[in-house]
């Protein structure tokens, strides 16, 4: 039994120094298309790419599927997860929250900047005058999501900053897919979607629908997903965390220049009955896909004034790693 002992504990020990031997990243992502980087990435395996020009030769990357930013952010807490695609609004509720902490947490690049409405298929429904008419509200997750401050905002802007949380409870945590079947379908009383790319083109292609306010009108051209990490993890690999930098830089860069190929890739990885056509098209209109932050100090002291997040950041370099900080950022 001793003997069998020794074996089984070297055996172990053997494992975990193959397993030391071999660094990973576990990329977390979300349904819509705001990610189409960490698309490029995976097919393409950049991050593996510019690690080995690194000289780290073996890099295992593994992607998961959340909806939406809370249950992401749990993962980054728990070390489950390394790299996160999402809005800037869950970051700075991570980012606020674990400040000064070794689990602190700042945005590698930005991602995309696109237009989302709020969409509807209720007659009565016109404009943002008519918010009391709504009934449930789907959104990724409550209130860090970019579609949940979008309705704060909204109520904010219609009902004075006091009452920004007037229509929380009308939200619910549901994916844009299934958000988009609900308001088609007109069931479940959904009859208002914030709605992102390309769901909103697939909304939108339904007479029945039509939006009545868009981000772009609301906050302006804003940065609207950013990839972002912990110090945690640059500190400890700092030649790794370089290379999934350059990997995002030159994803943002493909992206750009050959969005068919990267709407294939997201419609091959969502297994999306969509056409390459139409989701590319999602993908170009008003969009620009930048790893330059544009805008995105506005929502965060909007989140900090109403209670939302507890620390104001005074720049956007406060919330992004060193390596962007040369860019034209806002």
């Amino acid at each position: 039994m001793r003997l069998a002992l020794t074996a089984f504990v070297a055996a172990l020990s053997l494992t975990f120094a193959a397993r030391a031997q071999v660094p990973e990243v576990r990329i977390a992502r979300q349904f819509s298309m705001g990610y189409l980087q960490f698309n490029v990435i995976d097919h393409e395996k950049l991050i593996q790419k510019h690690a080995a020009m690194l000289g780290i030769p073996d890099v295992k990357v593994s992607l998961l599927r959340f909806n939406g930013p809370a249950a992401m952010n749990d993962g980054l807490l728990s070390d489950s997860v390394d790299l996160v695609g999402g809005s800037p609004n869950g970051m700075w509720a991570l980012w606020s929250k674990a400040r000064n902490t070794p689990q602190e947490v700042r945005a590698v690049t930005a991602l995309v900047t696109l237009p989302y409405s709020l969409t509807t298929n209720d007659p009565e429904i016109k404009s943002l005058d008519d918010m009391g008419k709504w009934k449930k509200i789907p959104v990724p997750s409550l209130k860090v999501s970019s579609p949940a401050v979008f309705v704060q905002m909204a109520a904010a802007r219609q009902y004075g900053i006091k009452e920004f949380s007037r229509f929380d409870p009308a939200t619910v945590v549901m994916s844009p897919a299934d958000a988009t079947i609900a308001l088609l379908t007109g069931s479940g009383d959904i009859n208002c979607v914030v709605a992102l790319p390309p769901y909103l083109q697939q909304q939108l292609a339904d007479p029945k629908i039509r939006a009545i306010a868009s981000n772009f009108e609301l906050m302006g051209r804003t940065t609207y997903t950013v990839a972002y990490m912990t110090k945690k993890f640059r500190d400890r690999d700092p030649k790794l965390f370089q290379a999934v930098y350059d990997a995002l830089t030159e994803a943002t860069e493909r992206v750009r220049t050959d969005i068919r190929t990267a709407s294939r890739y997201w419609i091959e990885d969502s297994d999306s009955k969509l056409s390459v056509d139409f989701v590319a098209a999602a993908g170009t209109k008003d969009t620009e896909w930048t790893t330059v932050p544009l805008n995105t100090l506005k929502q965060a002291e909007f989140m900090y004034d109403v209670g939302t997040i507890k620390a104001k950041p005074a720049s956007w370099k406060d919330y992004f790693f060193p390596e962007a900080h040369g860019l034209p950022g806002s």
